[in-house]
């Protein structure tokens, strides 16, 4: 096994609606809610018309890409034995991606993720977690961690308790690891753990502007470059217009964006470019060609809809 990820397994559950239903249901239009309550998300569902149903979570996207570029890859992540967790499996063994959990009935359903989209393309966002946020290292699996090249881990799915075992359980397990820090709010939320995991954990961290310069209290650029040199691990930071740059000891190596895209739908666009990048270093290319390949996959996702090619 080239890539293993582990994540929250989270189904995307695609809708037409019109600007009615966001406003009835006090949604903020192109935002993302997270409900608490199943029986509220539960509500939401009911009288909707489903388009369709992809195995989304930010790693699984990665994965996804990554078996499309040819590598063998596989996931990890928490469901329940139901009708959204069935559909999950099936989406990722479409896709070619071993999936590495044996599903059972669980307290909390599979975790969802409602895609509303309006006609004026824009979409809003209702994720329930439900048994993905309680991943815990009876659920990964040791052997299979060690026979992977590489484990690739989201920052969406560190939280104390269980999930932090589940995580470090993987981390020791490992022979090496690459993660993504995900979102300005997960690194606003674990800092100091984060931080840990930066500089003495993780092999392979993938992380955009903000999210680093937040991490380590940066006022300017130049020192995200300079703490990512002292690690002497490699550093992959995207920038959004201004392109990507990777760190690793000295070497510092930038890449632009592709120029003149008929950008519809920027989901999906973080998780593309891990999937290029990490296509390119286990295969050996030049880190370089890795920012190149990211990029490319990058820019292809968001000249469409949704977070897959």
């Amino acid at each position: 096994m080239k890539i293993l990820g582990i994540g929250n397994a989270i189904v995307d559950v695609i809708c037409k609606v019109d600007d009615n239903f966001i406003i009835k249901n006090n949604l903020t239009k192109s935002t993302m809610k997270l409900f608490f309550d199943e029986n509220e998300f539960k509500n939401l569902l009911t009288n909707l018309k489903i388009e369709k149903t992809i195995s989304g979570g930010s790693i699984a996207n990665s994965i996804v890409g990554l078996s499309q570029l040819g590598d063998k890859v596989g996931f990890i992540g928490k469901v329940s034995d139901d009708e959204f967790g069935s559909k999950y499996e099936e989406g990722l063994e479409r896709e070619n991606v071993k999936y590495f959990y044996s599903k059972k009935k669980e307290e909390l359903p599979t975790g969802t993720c409602l895609i509303l989209i309006t006609p004026d393309s824009e979409r809003t966002m209702c994720t329930f977690l439900g048994t993905a946020g309680k991943i815990n290292e009876n659920d990964v699996s040791s052997d299979v961690i060690k026979k992977s090249e590489i484990i690739f881990l989201e920052g969406y799915l560190w939280d104390e308790g269980e999930p932090k075992k589940a995580f470090d359980k993987a981390i020791k397990n490992a022979n090496k690891v690459a993660m993504s820090l995900s979102d300005l709010f997960c690194v606003d939320r674990h800092k100091p753990h984060f931080l840990n995991l930066v500089k003495n954990k993780l092999d392979i961290t993938f992380a955009n502007e903000q999210e680093i310069t937040s991490l380590i209290k940066a006022k300017k650029f130049d020192e995200v470059i300079n703490f990512s040199k002292q690690l002497d691990k490699l550093m992959i930071v995207t920038r959004g217009e201004k392109g990507a740059v990777a760190i690793n000891g000295d070497e510092v190596i930038e890449c632009g964006i592709q120029k003149n895209l008929k950008i519809i739908d920027l989901t999906g666009a973080g998780d593309l470019f891990a999937a290029g990048f990490l296509h390119g270093y286990i295969n050996k290319l030049s880190t370089r060609e890795c920012l190149e390949k990211g990029t490319e996959m990058s820019s292809k996702v968001i000249q469409q809809i949704g977070a897959r090619l």
